[in-house]
């Protein structure tokens, strides 16, 4: 890295950007940041002292006499006691407007709050006993490798006393419902499994377990959700965006997004409410929508630099912890009772349906985002990427595979060929990586996000939370693509492990780039955005284990502090 004490300014701007710049600067800044370590990601990682800010850009960067210079009687002059300073960052996939509903309308009931199964039936106890009969239990983030497995169906309906509960596993494919729950989704032991989905059934007597996988859970998830609006989703957002503000992120690429979520940020957005940027990944699962955009002339890239249309996205593959991710290979471990045996995992489409729909958007100049974790889900999305880039060849597509987790090195080898982006489900590793070593066996951990042949090989590869699968604090997947390390210890694919330095850029420089906004954001330089984080430690220097623990200080959104902690 560059560490020398002058401002360091790649000329690599258009016309209009230097004039911009050259104008900005004759004016005093409206925040300066000085006496502080600046990693500014720009194309020389250059190290600085201090930035300036105005009309929510960056003016200046430097040392601090020559960035004080800019300040005027109104400059908010922010004194960071050498603390460290990162460009903002940028989950590349979460799903805030489902994050948001679940906070506002549903109960926690993932690890640690809920720590074994007789905690999970006592709360679901204590809830159902004061709400009126017609009122579900929604719990959602349950974790069954935490807690030692599933209640039973009986369990669920003794604890409810009648009440309809339905509860959504922590990755959100695989739901758990009772009796009464059932009965309002006209569902029992006769009900055929709908495509692409099953309803788990005890293979003694034909019953149902009250456990369920993808398309089966959408089923009780679309009758739990039937009556939310989009005022519950506006409210709901900025409860959600001031966690997320918590953590550093000042940019979201919000995947799946409803039609609900579309209009929410639209209204946010018009009444100058967003606190950081969205980027919309439209979601293909709701009937129509996808096709909507289409038929509007709809094109990624639309938008400004708070509201941006990002692309479309469907799902195909979904859940290695829930052990319903494709795969070559079947599961280990000990599957539950009704699990398909052996089991492969299940795609979500057919394979010439999904090619079509890919066709469809990429010609209508859509960006193209499909969920491939297992390896045989990763290659049926590649199947699709190539036949739309052969059906219209486009050099850079950025087409991104989400989460992309079993990446072999013939996968990898494919990846870098057709140019496709792995966004990367980084988080998986602390929060959910010691299921996958249960269910796929540790041997197979050293190209689970293999970051390190990912970078080697020149493949962008983007970090996310997937929030709220995971926890949206980006420290912990930092400290994992770094230690190789699950929440509990066990080490998960260590020969992968990458740097600290290259772990930040999967959430700015890679981020940004995910999104096709890389002149705008993901570096801090004079005229891309005032999106900064203060950190209460030098995370390029704390020993390994403590990047887990960093904590943000001020969270910096278009020049304006966010967040103060």
């Amino acid at each position: 890295m560059n560490s020398g004490k002058g401002a360091v300014e790649m000329d690599t701007m258009n016309p209009k950007a230097k004039k911009e710049k050259r104008i900005l600067a004759a004016f005093p800044a409206d925040l300066i940041l000085h006496n502080g370590k600046i990693a500014t990601f720009d194309s020389m990682d250059s190290f600085m002292e201090a930035v300036a800010a105005k009309y929510g850009r960056v003016i200046k960067v430097g040392n601090n006499e020559e960035v004080l210079a800019l300040a005027a009687p109104e400059t908010e002059v922010i004194d960071l006691t050498g603390r460290r300073v990162l460009p903002g960052l940028i989950d590349s996939h979460c799903h805030a407007d489902q994050h948001a509903l679940l906070l506002h309308k549903w109960y926690r009931v993932g690890w640690p709050v809920v720590k074994s199964i007789p905690a999970l039936l006592d709360l679901i106890h204590q809830k159902t006993s004061r709400t009126p009969p017609d009122i579900w239990f929604l719990g959602f983030g349950y974790n069954d490798k935490k807690v030692g497995g599933y209640p039973t169906i009986g369990d669920l309906d003794k604890a409810a006393g009648g009440l309809p509960v339905f509860i959504l596993r922590t990755d959100h494919h695989v739901g758990l419902a009772n009796r009464a729950a059932c009965a309002l989704c006209c569902v029992d032991r006769n009900t055929p499994d709908p495509p692409f989905g099953q309803f788990d059934r005890d293979p003694l007597t034909g019953e149902l377990t009250g456990l369920m996988r993808e398309t089966a859970a959408h089923i009780f998830l679309t009758k739990a959700r039937e009556n939310d609006t989009v005022e519950d989703m506006i409210e709901a957002l900025l409860r959600v965006f001031n966690e997320y503000l918590r953590y550093g992120i000042t940019s979201i690429h919000n995947s799946l997004a409803s039609s609900k979520a579309i209009q929410a940020y639209q209204i946010l957005r018009e009444r100058k409410d967003l606190p950081l940027r969205v980027g919309v990944i439209v979601s293909g699962r709701e009937e129509g929508l996808v096709e909507s955009y289409i038929k509007a002339g709809m094109r990624t890239g639309f938008g400004d630099e708070w509201l941006r249309f990002i692309g479309v996205e469907w799902c195909p593959d979904c859940s290695t912890s829930g052990r319903t991710a494709a795969y070559y290979e079947p599961y280990v471990g000990t599957p539950v009772v009704g699990e398909p045996s052996p089991n492969y995992g299940m795609l979500l489409y057919e394979a010439e349906d999904i090619k079509a729909r890919a066709i469809a958007a990429h010609k209508a100049g859509l960006r193209i985002c499909m969920d491939g974790v297992g390896d045989r889900g990763i290659g049926f999305v590649l199947d699709a990427f190539e036949a739309a880039l052969a059906a219209h060849p486009v050099k850079d597509h950025r087409m991104r595979v989400e989460h992309c987790c079993f990446v072999t090195p013939k996968i990898l080898d494919r990846i870098k060929r057709l140019g496709v982006i792995d966004s990367s489900a980084t988080a998986f590793m602390y929060d959910l990586g010691d299921a996958y070593i249960a269910n796929r066996g540790a041997e197979n951990m050293k190209w689970m996000w293999p970051h390190r042949a990912l970078i080697d090989a020149g493949i962008p590869a983007p970090g996310h939370s997937d929030a709220d699968v995971c926890h949206p604090n980006p420290m912990r997947a930092i400290y994992s693509l770094v230690a190789r390390k699950t929440d509990t210890g066990q080490a998960i694919g260590p020969e992968q492990a990458i740097r600290i330095h290259e772990a930040i850029r999967a959430y700015t420089v890679l981020g940004a780039y995910a999104g096709n906004e890389e002149e705008i954001k993901g570096s801090i330089e004079p005229g891309k955005l005032a999106d900064m984080v203060v950190l209460d430690r030098d995370i390029l220097s704390v020993p390994v284990e403590e990047i887990k623990d960093v904590a943000v200080d001020l969270t910096i959104v278009g020049g304006i502090v966010r967040y103060r902690r």
